[in-house]
């Protein structure tokens, strides 16, 4: 009797411990059901190592709490909330929740306003079925009796222990590979859907630093930057252009004239017949059209950027400092985690070869961190929203018809006879585009497109086209030899070009490998009010494209950028999403050369052991 009696408590103290472990993983699965099923697509040890970390993260909120039902409310109100948050960072930026964007968060803060924060059915039947199963929890009792927190603290410390070893182990790539968990950070949509989003993000972690290239010392990463010492590289590089070297070497250029270069990076600017064949009622971006045919002194192509939809601030980390995202970790933001100080860049060089140099931006001076970051790039002068006096709104937005009119101002202002090197980042085009504005009617219409954020945005890139007409107007009228560079910094979201995928075929979130590609591709403009040699299709990456603009353009060129020059003929496309080399061959992204190894070690080098060295 007594042996029966005993069984059936065992039995029911394993049926409350197998109930305990219930709700964690409840909560886990409820997470991911935001975004996605995870039954059918998180791999079968993939679920089993999420919720592993969902019951030890119960464990130790539990000890520190002293009350399990605290411990499960805590741990499935954080799961809810950060459920909701990544659901709506997936639909206005395509992407994930990565850690990286804890830092990013004043940046999302500032810009929330414009996007329509409006659940969608499947955001309120799992919000209600999270709100069900706290609701039901409200009935658990167990306690840790009378124990005093820092006894509690004891086993609480143990879990966190064994937390901390199990996320190192999720971080090895032999246990990703022998577990068949997709480690691959460039495709971060495929990756938490398979892995699931705790995994996922655990796995991130490891990467919030970066590790030394295999092999890399300073010394020889010096070394290997004093071989590109000497002009021949950007003097071979534009054919049909007559370049003297000794003015390079001089600093001169060709002519003892050094141009003033006025870039603009447009905010989600892109033309989104990349992505396939639409129609419209008229065309959204003809002047760009009319420089794509052979303009004279021109320059055009495709540019591949490594970010879609967001995180502008790292296609303008690849065009000011030569680096490419493809050697960093996906997601995450160089200004705020690796720009700690002075580094070199773009705006650093021309500011030794004697240009003032003034970065502009009419939005908050605190996104991305830019106020901050420009003086440690090298710009002497940074403006942002507040220098726009008087400027013109396009919904809640400064138009880029302003920034042309800061610009041309800037340049009319300038110090007589000092060229003048501007870089200005737009906002105009900035999501959301579901909302409607008393300043603001689109009249682009899509054929077969019932798409209120389609017509918009493109109704937006109608207006940037007009105002960089506006912009290389002005200059075509200027004595003084002037560079004008445009491009975007990545494509918008994908609520706009969803409709544009389906009329062919695509649907964003299947996308395979060649078709995501065409989610990374933006236009971009050289053009200069003297001669240059032109090229149309000259497609390049944003890496590659400031020691492009300075070698077009006649202006001498440094080690670094005379090191991509040379690297860009043998892998003219090099981004976060995809390598090409030189015969056209797809490698795998940032795959493993000699050559890409030197340029791996060499960016490690200007990143973190440039200040110290020099």
């Amino acid at each position: 009797m007594n042996l029966r009696k005993k069984i059936k408590n065992d039995l029911k103290y394993m049926m409350w411990g197998i109930g305990a472990l219930l709700p964690p993983a409840a909560f886990f699965y409820l997470l991911e059901c935001y975004t996605h099923n995870p039954f059918m697509e998180v791999r079968p040890w993939a679920q089993l190592f999420n919720i592993v970390l969902f019951e030890l993260l119960a464990g130790i909120l539990f000890c520190l709490t002293g009350r399990l039902r605290a411990a499960y409310w805590i741990l499935g109100g954080v799961s809810m909330v950060f459920g909701i948050a990544n659901a709506y960072v997936v639909r206005f930026r395509t992407n994930p929740i990565v850690p990286w964007d804890i830092l990013s968060w004043r940046t999302a803060a500032s810009v929330a306003d414009n996007y329509d924060f409006t659940p969608d059915k499947r955001m309120l039947a799992v919000t209600l079925a999270f709100a069900a199963v706290l609701a039901a929890l409200s009935f658990v009792k167990l306690r840790m009796g009378k124990l005093v927190f820092w006894k509690r603290c004891i086993p609480g410390a143990c879990l966190a222990a064994v937390l901390v070893l199990f996320a190192g182990v999720l971080q090895q790539e032999s246990f990703q590979n022998a577990h068949r968990l997709y480690n691959k950070l460039f495709t971060p949509v495929f990756m938490t859907e398979v892995d699931g989003i705790p995994v996922t993000f655990v796995m991130n972690l490891a990467y919030m630093s970066i590790e030394k290239p295999k092999d890399y010392s300073a010394d020889e990463a010096k070394a290997l930057l004093a071989q590109y010492e000497k002009t021949d590289e950007a003097a071979a590089y534009v054919t049909g252009q007559d370049m003297d070297d000794a003015a390079y070497a001089n600093g001169t250029g060709a002519d003892g004239e050094l141009p003033n270069i006025i870039v603009v990076m447009n905010e989600s600017f892109a033309d989104l017949a990349v992505l396939g064949d639409f129609q419209t009622n008229r065309d959204a971006t003809p002047y760009l059209h009319s420089l794509q045919q052979g303009a004279e002194n021109t320059v055009t192509g495709m540019l591949n950027v490594s970010v879609c939809g967001g995180n502008t601030a790292n296609t303008e980390f690849e065009f000011l400092t030569g680096n490419t995202m493809a050697f960093l970790p996906q997601g995450s933001i160089p200004y705020q985690q690796y720009i700690t100080g002075e580094r070199l860049s773009l705006a650093s060089y021309l500011k030794e070869l004697g240009y003032q140099t003034v970065a502009t931006h009419p939005y908050n001076a605190s996104g991305w961190e830019r106020d901050t970051v420009y003086p440690w790039l090298g710009f002497d002068e940074s403006i942002f929203k507040e220098g726009y006096y008087g400027a013109q709104y396009v919904r809640n937005y400064i138009s880029d018809i302003s920034c042309v009119q800061k610009i041309i101002q800037l340049y009319e202002e300038k110090e007589e006879g000092k060229p003048l090197f501007i870089f200005n980042v737009t906002m105009q085009n900035h999501g959301g585009y579901q909302d409607t504005y008393p300043n603001f009617t689109p009249e682009i219409a899509v054929e077969g497109a019932d798409s209120i954020s389609l017509e918009q945005y493109l109704s937006l890139t109608e207006l940037s086209d007009q105002s960089l007409e506006q912009l290389i107007s002005y200059f075509s009228g200027v004595e003084e030899k002037t560079v004008v560079v445009f491009f975007g910094d990545h494509q918008p979201g994908d609520a706009v070009a969803e409709p544009i995928l389906a009329m062919n075929g695509m649907h964003w979130n299947t996308l395979d490998e060649e078709q995501l590609k065409l989610r990374y591709q933006v236009p971009y403009v050289i053009w200069a009010n003297y001669d240059i040699a032109e090229a149309q299709n000259a497609d390049t990456s944003a890496n590659y494209l400031g020691a492009e603009v300075l070698a077009r353009a006649g202006v001498p060129v440094d080690a670094y950028r005379n090191f991509l020059l040379g690297l860009k003929e043998d892998y003219p496309v090099l981004s976060a999403v995809r390598t090409v080399d030189a015969d056209g061959t797809e490698l795998p992204a940032a795959g493993e050369t000699e050559e890409l190894e030197g340029y791996r070690k060499l960016q490690y080098y200007m990143l973190f052991d440039w200040k110290e060295e020099s």
